[in-house]
């Protein structure tokens, strides 16, 4: 994976909130799943920005849902995780358990 195509922590737990959510994976759905597995609270306009992105990267796919009296008329843009999405994510974290490896014996000898 080229340094372009590596995932932020951001996008990790974005991606990782999409592939939670499944077909209700949307701004505000994905900022309370992060923020309920996470204790981060971050900011909708963060979490969009963030899937629009993915979304550009061809790592989510997205359509509009249908309009809603409640959101004055607006249609909430619903996310989900593509193949290409999955393979970065997964890959993500296998390089980070690479890193880990070993470290667990080299604390207990401290």
């Amino acid at each position: 994976m080229t340094k372009r195509s590596e995932l932020g922590e951001l996008e990790q737990l974005v991606l990782l909130a999409v592939w939670r959510l499944k077909e209700d994976a949307y701004s505000l759905s994905v900022r309370d799943a992060i923020a309920e597995r996470t204790g981060r609270r971050l900011s909708v306009s963060a979490i969009y920005l963030t899937l629009l992105r993915l979304d550009k990267k061809g790592l989510l796919s997205s359509r509009l849902g249908e309009p809603t009296a409640e959101r004055g008329g607006k249609a909430k843009r619903y996310f989900k995780l593509r193949k290409a999405g999955l393979s970065a994510v997964t890959g993500a974290r296998e390089r980070m358990n690479r890193m880990w490896d070993g470290l667990e014996a080299q604390s207990n000898e401290s």
